[in-house]
């Protein structure tokens, strides 16, 4: 018995599919991470703490071992963030980690200035962050980062 010829083109289409399927697997993609400035807090005793936000790109988890970032805010230098986060984070996912700084004179002033004034101010990240993918080794990836922060409604002393 002879399979009309309609139907052959049909099982044809219908195991391409299934080979189709057969061979896609999840690729796994490490993408380098991100780092922005989420809030700044301006404290009492003239230090800032820091939420920065640390983004991953990756389509697999990444644990961030290491931060080391050179804070410049209104193009002075403020002084770098140091932080061992040791947190994991899933792909294209995000998370904050909490640090503090002593900023140079020059860009506490402009902080000061920028909250006395309700007005944006610029910052840039440099430097390097480390995470470790899922199932891999260490890596380390230079970011270079520009944001802006504007004054919190309601909030003494805080930049978001």
């Amino acid at each position: 018995m002879a399979l009309p010829r309609r139907i052959l083109p049909l099982i044809a289409l219908g195991m391409g599919l299934v080979l189709l399927a057969a061979c896609s697997g999840k690729v796994k993609r490490v993408s380098p991470p991100a780092a922005s400035i989420q809030q700044l807090t301006v404290e009492r005793d003239g230090s800032w703490t820091v939420e920065l936000r640390l983004h991953n790109y990756s389509s697999m988890s990444m644990r961030f071992e290491q931060v080391s970032l050179a804070v410049t805010v209104d193009e002075h230098p403020a002084g770098t963030l140091e932080a061992s986060p040791a947190i994991s984070i899933g792909p294209s996912a995000a998370d904050t980690v909490r640090t503090t700084l002593r900023p140079q004179p020059m860009a506490r002033l402009a902080v000061a200035d920028a909250l006395a004034g309700r007005r944006e101010l610029s910052y840039k990240l440099e430097g390097e962050v480390a995470a470790t993918p899922e199932e891999a080794k260490r890596r380390s990836f230079t970011l270079d980062a520009n944001g802006t922060l504007s004054p919190a409604p309601g909030l003494e002393g805080v930049l978001r």
